[in-house]
């Protein structure tokens, strides 16, 4: 093990969490507009006895009392509410589960008119652009949404691919950063998104005790410092012929932006018990949300994750740079929430993770302009020797939550 290679600054040895099955080689969030192909990842963290900090998160979630977190945010509102005008916060999202949930609640539940504000996925499917339009008009929101230039945005996706192996940077950017920008040019300081990510391990556990979304995330100091798909700014203008007008609608907010606004990011999951099946059941009763109408490729749901085309493809990219699939995600969080046995996850790693998302992959490469043959050349480059062994037949994990890798 010692003599294989680890690349993105993973972990040598590859354990599996024995409460959740998640991998430590499970990357943490990370600021996407900082991160290049030198970047080496925080991964999730375990103890000795091989527990992940998310398990023991999970733990500590029962015991919150929820009453006294339901009290600090009805105050959190009323310090706001009516204070801007027409609209007293901002809910980001496109229609998923999650911020169907949030907007929903925090007006008909809360008394709050929040605005939508939507960074579009970059290839709609049918069902999330139904999903989209229902959360509109299901609660009669007003929205924005972002009007990126289609030629960038294509030329930023290629890149990050191409340089990352990340076909979804060019989203996450856009949902970090575009409600900041938007709560600033409207002069609505209070931005609620749903779940914190630090209940999946994707930040240290300390951040749970937090509602606020740390500033690193959607703003920067130096432009020098910053790169899409991979590339330095300047690059981007000077190589690829990008304009800087377009490109300022993927760049964060400079801190001097928010010197004197009080701006302030929330996780309406630390104030509201979040569990996504009832996020799910609860917008599918309120929001006319519909999960997909089969099986999500790569895992055994229907409804996380399913309003971008690319969505898949993000998630085998995962699988291939880490060893962590799309069915790994998904059997951890039931089993944070405790609705699946261990033998259960098991079972159903065993079946999907890893399998080739390919019922949108040709469009996808059509869209990109990537020859399909260069992008499977291209994964197996970003294959961790120290997780992936090659045989004739194929490429084969060395280990597995199962224990049916080749070195296990």
């Amino acid at each position: 093990m010692q003599n294989k290679q680890v690349y993105y600054g993973l972990p040598k040895k590859v354990i599996f969490c024995k409460k959740t099955l998640m991998s430590n080689q499970k990357p943490n969030s990370t600021i996407e507009f900082t991160h290049n192909k030198n970047s080496k990842k925080d991964t999730l963290l375990f103890d000795k006895k091989g527990i992940s900090e998310s398990w023991y998160y999970s733990r500590l979630k029962k015991k919150i009392n929820y009453k006294n977190r339901e009290k600090k945010l009805l105050k959190l509102l009323e310090k706001h509410r009516g204070k801007y005008g027409k609209y007293d916060c901002i809910v980001p999202g496109s229609g998923g589960k999650d911020s169907g949930y949030a907007a929903h609640i925090l007006k008909f539940k809360y008394g709050m008119n929040p605005l939508l504000v939507t960074w579009p996925p970059i290839l709609y499917t049918s069902y999330g652009y139904k999903n989209f339009k229902n959360w509109i008009s299901n609660g009669k929101f007003k929205s924005i949404s972002a009007k990126r230039d289609e030629y960038t945005m294509k030329i930023l996706t290629k890149l990050s691919i191409i340089n990352l192996l990340h076909p979804f940077q060019t989203f996450i950017l856009g949902q970090k950063i575009f409600a900041v920008k938007m709560s600033i040019k409207y002069k609505i300081p209070l931005v609620f998104y749903g779940e914190h990510e630090a209940e999946h391990g994707s930040l240290p556990l300390a951040d749970n005790y937090e509602s606020l979304r740390k500033k690193s995330f959607f703003t920067f100091k130096n432009l020098d410092k910053l790169h899409l798909g991979g590339v330095p700014i300047k690059k981007l203008e000077t190589d690829y012929s990008l304009k800087k007008k377009n490109l300022d609608i993927f760049l964060p907010p400079s801190e001097s932006s928010l010197e004197n606004f009080p701006l302030e990011v929330h996780y309406l999951g630390y104030y509201l018990k979040w569990t996504p099946q009832e996020t799910f059941y609860y917008a599918v009763d309120n929001c006319g949300f519909l999960p997909r109408p089969f099986r999500t490729q790569g895992t055994y749901s229907k409804y996380n994750s399913i309003d971008d085309k690319i969505d898949d493809l993000h998630y085998y990219t995962t699988y291939i740079k880490f060893g962590v699939g799309r069915a790994t995600y998904d059997v951890s969080q039931e089993l944070r929430n405790d609705h699946l046995t261990i033998n259960e996850g098991k079972k159903l790693i065993k079946k999907y993770d890893g399998e080739f998302p390919d019922r949108y992959f040709n469009e996808i490469m059509k869209y990109l302009n990537i020859n399909k043959t260069f992008f499977y050349q291209l994964c197996n480059k970003f294959r961790s020797p120290h997780l992936w062994k090659r045989k004739k037949d194929g490429w084969y994990l060395r280990h597995t939550a199962n224990k049916d890798g080749t070195d296990d």
